[in-house]
This record gives C-alpha cells, sequence and structure tokens, in this order.
C-alpha cells in the first residue's frame, strides 16, 4: 500500500514548526505522524506538502488514499478508513480525515460521497497540542513498536519500578531509576541513560540519543533521535538532532531539529497569577488564549539560546532564532532575530548558513541546497514579523 499525507488549515496554524516540513512530519510520541500512519498500515508514504517543501517531502506516485497529516491514527480510525471505497471521504464536521481517489485535490473532494465519522480522534492543530497529546501517543507507539516482541536486557545496576519498559538493541543505561508504573518507558536502539538519571514514564528516548548524568525527566516526554539532553524536563518533546544538554527546566515545551539550548537556560510553564497562557498567532499577528494554565516554549528549527537564558510563559521562538543576554525576551522572537531583551537585529542568512553547515557537519550529514532553498525561502516568508 502506498498513501500520501496532506496539509490542510492546521499547517498554517501550527507555524512556525511547520515553516520547515508538512504537518505529517511532526513528532508526537515515539514516531511522527506519517511513520504512525505507515506502521499502522503497513504502507510506503509521501506527502502532498507546500510548494517550496516538495522536493524534500515528495508526494508518492500511483496513492490512492490520501490523509490527512494533522490526524493521529488510532485503532477506531483504521477500521474507518479499512471500510472507505473508491469515491469515498471520511470526514467529521469540517475536518476531512482520508478519502480514496485518483489524485490529490481538495476541491474535487467535495465531489466524493461522504462518510461522516461520529468518534473523537486526536488533531493536531496548534503547537500546545504536541505536548498535550504527547503522554498518551507514547502509549499508543510504545504499543505498536513494541507488541509480540522482546526487549533487551536492562542491567541490574538500574532501579526499575513497575514492568512497562522496552529496550531496542544497543541500548544502554547503568546506575539509573526508571518508574514505569505512570506509563511505559521506551529506550531506542543505541541510545544510552547515563549514570544517577532519574525517569518517569511515560517517556520515550529515540534512536542514537543520550540522557545525561544525573538528568530528571517527568512524564509525557519524547527526544527524538541524535539528541542529547539534560537537566529537568517535564512534558516535553524535543524533535531530533538538538540539544538540551545542560542544567535548567525544559517544562511543557516543544523544541524543533538542529535547536541548542545553553547551560542554565530555564522556561517558564506557569504563569505568577495561574492565568491561562497565551501564544503569538502567525495568521493574525496576535496572541491567542492556549486556555492552558500550564504552557512553556515552542522552538523552532535552528533556533539556539545562549547561557542562562530566561524564556517567559508562552514564549514563540521562531526558525533560525538566536537568543542570548540577559533579561526576559519577548514572547514572541521573530524568525531570524540575533539578540535579546536590549533589542534584536536580523539574523544574516549567509551567517545562519555558515554555523548551520558546521552543525549539520557534527551529525556527518551534509547541509546541501534542498536544505538552504527551503531556509531561503522561510526567510522570505517571515519577513514582515521582523520589525527591528
Amino acid at each position: 500500500m502506498t498513501i500520501n499525507l496532506f496539509d490542510d488549515a492546521s499547517w498554517m496554524s501550527l507555524r512556525p514548526l511547520t515553516f520547515t516540513r508538512p504537518v505529517a512530519d511532526l513528532r508526537i510520541g515515539i514516531l511522527t505522524i506519517a511513520e504512525k500512519w505507515a506502521k499502522y498500515l503497513k504502507a510506503d508514504f509521501g506527502f502532498h506538502a507546500q510548494d517550496y517543501l516538495s522536493v524534500k517531502f515528495a508526494p508518492k506516485p500511483n496513492a490512492d488514499l490520501f490523509i490527512n497529516g494533522s490526524v493521529c491514527p488510532d485503532e477506531a480510525l483504521l477500521n474507518a478508513i479499512d471500510k472507505l471505497k473508491a469515491g469515498e471521504v471520511l470526514y467529521k464536521r469540517d475536518v476531512i480525515i482520508a478519502y480514496i481517489a485518483d489524485q490529490h485535490d481538495l476541491e474535487s473532494v467535495k465531489s466524493l460521497k461522504p462518510i461522516e465519522y461520529t468518534a473523537d480522534f486526536i488533531q493536531i492543530v496548534y503547537p500546545e497540542h504536541i505536548f498535550g497529546n504527547n503522554p498518551g501517543e507514547i502509549r499508543k507507539d510504545f504499543k505498536l513498536l513494541t507488541e509480540g516482541r522482546s526487549s533487551a536486557k536492562l542491567s541490574s545496576t538500574n532501579q526499575l519500578l513497575g514492568d512497562d519498559i522496552f529496550l531496542e538493541e544497543g541500548a544502554k543505561a547503568e546506575c539509573s531509576v526508571f518508574n514505569s508504573t505512570y506509563g511505559p518507558i521506551y529506550i531506542g536502539k543505541n541510545a544510552e541513560v547515563w549514570e544517577g538519571s532519574l525517569i518517569r514514564g511515560s517517556f520515550a528516548l529515540c534512536d542514537h540519543s543520550s540522557i545525561k548524568m544525573g538528568a530528571k525527566i517527568y512524564s509525557g516526554t519524547t527526544i527524538g533521535p541524535n539528541s542529547r539532553a539534560g537537566g529537568e524536563i517535564n512534558n516535553s518533546v524535543i524533535w531530533g538532532n538538538s540539544a538540551k544538554g545542560h542544567e535548567g527546566y525544559l517544562g511543557n515545551s516543544v523544541m524543533g531539529e538542529w535547536c541548542n539550548i545553553g547551560a542554565d537556560t530555564n522556561n517558564s510553564n506557569l504563569k505568577n497569577n495561574y492565568a491561562e497562557v497565551k501564544l503569538y498567532d502567525y495568521e493574525s499577528k496576535k496572541m491567542r488564549n492556549t486556555n492552558l494554565q500550564f504552557c512553556g516554549l515552542i522552538m523552532a528549527d535552528h533556533a539556539k539560546s545562549g547561557i542562562n537564558t530566561m524564556f517567559n510563559t508562552g514564549t514563540v521562538v521562531g526558525i533560525g532564532a538566536n537568543v542570548f543576554g540577559a533579561g526576559f525576551p519577548p514572547n514572541h522572537i521573530p524568525d531570524f532575530s540575533w539578540g535579546g531583551a536590549s533589542g534584536f537585529d536580523t539574523y544574516k542568512l549567509n551567517k545562519m548558513f555558515e554555523t548551520t553547515e558546521k552543525v549539520f557537519a557534527r551529525k556527518n550529514i551534509a547541509f546541501d541546497e534542498v536544505e538552504k532553498d527551503i531556509i531561503t525561502k522561510v526567510f522570505e516568508l517571515t519577513e514582515s514579523y521582523r520589525r527591528f
């Protein structure tokens, strides 16, 4: 089977996280949304993404099943999609969930036979939906990835509460405490938990990543592949190829790819007056009420912070921003910003490329023209947000 995952209006409301990827490439739980669907359906997958992303995230030819990339799969949805016939579209209210047709065209979907879906499902529409739904998605992905398989052995130097833990081949952990009574714990291939770490499930450490000594990791946290994490982390998602390697607090947050948080950087996830948190909205260019009491940092790809950076409750950091200096920077730090609380300049593209090339090289990955073209386009798209 071959499927293509398409973006709907959620691509807009999930910015800046989606400036560099289609919605289905978001990591939530252990896997990306696209990987979840592919694993459940035993399918190859492609994307119908924004034009400037399509070279990296291309559609697959000969696919006739099209799935909304913002929708996370579950058993009920899979059953409903399995019953779909050619020329039918599965929907709930104004959300197109999936359809079978010769080609992807959301306008022509209106002519398909509608099949109403009545059950609830998880849809990722705003950035806070990622960490908000992460505990449940870890549980679903854990079952999907481990059912019928045997875990690698956990070293006897560790202390384990409960037995809901799975280690992939090459995973290592020594002299640490794992509490799986609150949710499953997944340690990916060649991942490592260093000595003295305290980890409470649900938790996922993806392939080739590491938790540093003495880390304190709370429920609902995912560390994506090829990443390093330390300090105190609570209900947060780090997508991959990123580092939060030192002391400091990260809570109720999302951290993109190729990011780095400096030593003793902290974010607030609760306002002093316990009021609901607002996040910057790219479409309205205004603050949007999340209706959440706990909401921390949303950091897009390639962003970085210097040591001792303080992020206020509900801060959105754009693509490629470089934040440093004393004091609290504003709650919205525009894409390609350079500076901090005392003010910002534009992070010139050629300078950003110099740094990014070095960061990629550390992972033995080439910073190629495809990546440069995407970042250049995002730089152009975000120009109106930089008012320095």
